[in-house]
């Protein structure tokens, strides 16, 4: 096996609309005294939560999370600041959010020009930040090839925060919870929606005013949709719901749902499982065996990964192949 080239990780941040204060924080790994990649790495544009009240790109959590995430997956990711409500209430957040995504297909950033694959894009955020992937994502793919050569390929939702004036049975079981209660979500909407409105606005409920010209495109354009929750979080069967919708559009989704947890268990628990997920290559452009190559080339690397989250948690004496559908033959 051929020995690993020492990598660096970098970050920087770059200013988008002076104007309004927005900027974005580039992460890039990339092998030291590298000048010409031999491959470019998939872009992913994060945007981070806090009830569109709070947070930053450059909050420990989030910069922790887009340090780790670029480490581990090998992708640029550009993580935007975007204006906060009650100053700023939405649409606010979407345009900043919009703006940065048409700054990406634009930009001249080496950082972004020399190691990003553009034509390998997606959306990913964390509770508002997935609810703002969302909307930026109908907002985009209206664009149709106006964003070129940003190539859109998916949305991953974590923990979506949505809302409603009905409450669910998991916000009713969940009443008093010590993250994110239903009450507090409540007083998060009601600094950050458009004044004179209520919950059931599209901004919040996404089962509102539903864009069906743009979840076909969605569908026409074959994006998948990733979303992830547990049974711990008060809004899980609003990400169910919305999950469905999703699905009865004929948009590709998946969830990854899992039992206890909380609301931000994904960025704040380590000790959570974690699971080696190994992108395949798919057919007809690599036909099989590849898949299986690269299947066997991701558990080579789960053997000889040397990450604290594998190495502390992991017994590696009980390890476990599993796949469904093709994943399964691969297995």
């Amino acid at each position: 096996m051929a020995a690993c080239h020492r990598r660096m990780l970098l970050s920087k941040d770059i200013p988008i609309n002076q104007a309004n204060n927005t900027w974005a924080r580039v992460y890039l790994r990339r092998p030291e005294n590298d000048t010409v990649p031999t491959t470019k790495q998939p872009l992913i544009v994060y945007y981070h939560g806090g009830g569109f009240i709070l947070g930053s790109a450059a909050t420990s959590t989030f910069h922790k999370f887009c340090n780790e995430l670029a480490e581990e997956i090998q992708a640029v990711i550009v993580s935007v600041e975007y204006r906060l409500a009650p100053k700023h209430r939405l649409p606010a957040a979407y345009d900043d959010c919009m703006e940065a995504l048409c700054w990406v297909s634009t930009t001249g950033d080496e950082w972004l020009t020399k190691y990003a694959d553009f034509s390998k894009c997606f959306l990913m955020g964390f509770s508002s930040g997935a609810n703002i992937v969302y909307h930026v994502g109908l907002r985009a793919v209206a664009c149709g090839d106006d964003l070129m050569p940003v190539k859109i390929k998916g949305l991953i939702l974590q923990q979506p925060f949505f809302g409603g004036v009905q409450r669910t049975p998991s916000e009713i079981r969940l009443a008093d919870d010590k993250v994110c209660s239903p009450y507090a979500a409540d007083i998060m909407w009601g600094q950050a929606l458009p004044i004179g409105v209520d919950r059931d606005h599209e901004y919040c409920n996404p089962m509102v005013g539903l864009k069906l010209d743009l979840l076909k495109k969605m569908k026409d354009r074959r994006w998948k949709v990733m979303v992830t929750g547990c049974d711990g979080d008060p809004f899980v069967d609003r990400e169910i719901e919305f999950m469905e919708m999703l699905k009865e559009n004929g948009v590709g989704v998946v969830g990854v749902f899992t039992k206890g947890g909380c609301h931000g268990f994904e960025l704040f628990d380590e000790s959570k499982a974690r699971v080696l997920y190994v992108e395949y290559h798919l057919a007809a452009e690599h036909r099989l065996p590849a898949s299986y190559d690269r299947q066997h080339r991701g558990f080579a690397l789960g053997q000889c990964c040397r990450r604290e989250w594998l190495t502390k948690y992991v017994d590696f004496s009980k390890s476990f192949l599993m796949g469904m559908s093709a994943g399964g033959d691969i297995a």
